[in-house]
């Protein structure tokens, strides 16, 4: 995630440019939880972040948390930590997007729900109300630069009329984009040069409604 980059560069500064820019930094399991009305309506998408094992200690010792090393933290250190990851900048969709007929389904600001870490792994939970017709809403998680790489974990659960399907990415034909889009980078360009690629890892997840 852009407002997150400066901790994770730190790790890959020592890689070639070209591994810099092929493959994802951070690593964040993600679950959705998808809230519909009984009349149909989309009302919003609940987000769990879990960040990977090195990324969730660089953000601990950047907070200079848990310094006894057992993986846990006190409330008052949760406290310290909650919301961490809802700092978005300007333009930042938050790296989920919904769609309808091909058209974009604004999600709102994100409204926390709560921070925890087990085993040393940071997770996150907010919430993004929304509002349009449910049956037939494509949903994704996707960092567009491939910077951070979400990996839906299934089911994608649903409150209300609705069931979910999700299509996974063809990571063949995301990995050939890739290969392709570096090749057509001038060397001395590609650390800077993020590849537009991130949708093509994603998992869609398709909603479809009764009645």
């Amino acid at each position: 995630m852009r407002f997150m980059r400066s901790l994770a560069l730190a790790s890959a500064i020592a890689l070639p440019a070209t591994m810099v820019a092929a493959h994802p930094h951070v690593f964040v399991d993600t679950k959705l939880r998808v809230v519909v009305g009984d009349d149909g309506v989309f009302q919003g998408v609940e987000v769990q972040w879990t960040y990977d094992d090195f990324y969730s200690l660089l953000l601990l010792t950047d907070y200079g948390l848990d310094n006894d090393g057992d993986g846990r933290l006190t409330e008052n250190e949760l406290r310290r930590l909650d919301g961490f990851d809802l700092q978005w900048i300007a333009g930042f969709e938050g790296d989920s997007y919904a769609l309808r007929n091909g058209k974009t389904v604004k999600l709102g600001k994100p409204q926390g729900r709560g921070t925890s870490v087990e085993a040393g792994r940071i997770t996150t939970v907010h919430f993004r109300p929304a509002k349009a017709t449910a049956d037939g809403l494509v949903l994704k998680a996707y960092d567009p630069t491939f910077y951070t790489a979400y990996d839906l974990i299934g089911p994608v659960a649903v409150e209300g009329p609705c069931n979910a399907a999700i299509q996974p990415a063809d990571l063949d034909a995301a990995y050939t984009l890739v290969e392709e889009l570096l090749y057509a980078t001038p060397s001395a360009e590609v650390e800077d040069a993020y590849p537009e690629v991130g949708e093509a890892f994603a998992d869609t997840v398709t909603l479809s409604c009764s009645g």
